[in-house]
């Protein structure tokens, strides 16, 4: 087999393994604007909000509430320094190569490797910042929560605690996820031909995560 048969080869794969998770994301982001249907992401997002509201006019809740909102930033918190060790791994194993490249022929060679490691670095990026905001709003949310119920002060910060913990919660939830796209972006790396089996396996596991149990849904449509 031919260099560039192989090259093309590598090529058809790293676009097949990208456009299965693209368009499942994209799927997704299509069912959560279509208010007759439910995914966990959305449960999830109205429970965190919902538990903020109940502890918020339950009196004697206030060391719960730190304490609950400490361990969500604590998982926060993990999952950032996760992404900021791979980050560090993935720019010491990538610049001195772009460096390589720019230095002897003015501009890198865009291959097949190259496109998968510019996602890696993009996907651990962004799981970094989201991350990084989710302790941000965990933290604000910790304040709040700490009030005492029934005092002035806890009642007007009250919705702004059951936004940020929505938020923070999303923000969470979004960079474990990106942790999670990286497995079939990092078997790509090693063996290209690989990346769209392992994203079709990492899709097929989001799918039970993202769908709502037969409980869950009636809870929310009690009519189903």
């Amino acid at each position: 087999m031919s260099e560039a048969m192989i090259e093309a080869i590598s090529w058809l794969s790293v676009a097949a393994t990208m456009a299965i998770l693209a368009l499942y994301e994209f799927r997704f982001a299509i069912r959560a604007r279509r208010p007759t249907e439910r995914v966990a992401r959305q449960a999830h997002e109205t429970l965190r909000e919902e538990w903020f509201a109940a502890i918020s006019t339950t009196p004697g809740t206030e060391v719960l509430a730190v304490q609950t909102l400490r361990n969500s930033l604590m998982s926060a918190s993990v999952t950032a320094s996760t992404a900021v060790l791979g980050l560090v791994g993935a720019v010491t194993l990538s610049a001195p190569l772009l460096r390589e490249s720019f230095i002897l022929g003015g501009m890198p060679m865009f291959t097949p490797r190259l496109a998968l490691e510019l996602v890696l670095l993009v996907l651990l990026l962004s799981s970094l910042i989201s991350s990084a905001m989710a302790v941000r709003y965990y933290t604000h949310a910790g304040f709040i929560g700490a009030m005492p119920v029934g005092s002035e002060a806890r009642q007007r910060w009250t919705a702004t605690g059951g936004l940020y913990v929505r938020r923070a919660g999303v923000l969470y939830g979004r960079g474990l996820r990106n942790l999670i796209l990286l497995s079939p972006v990092l078997t790509g790396i090693v063996y290209p031909s690989a990346g769209p089996v392992a994203a079709i396996l990492v899709v097929r596991g989001l799918q039970r995560f993202d769908r709502l149990s037969k409980q869950t849904r009636s809870v929310h449509h009690p009519e189903a």
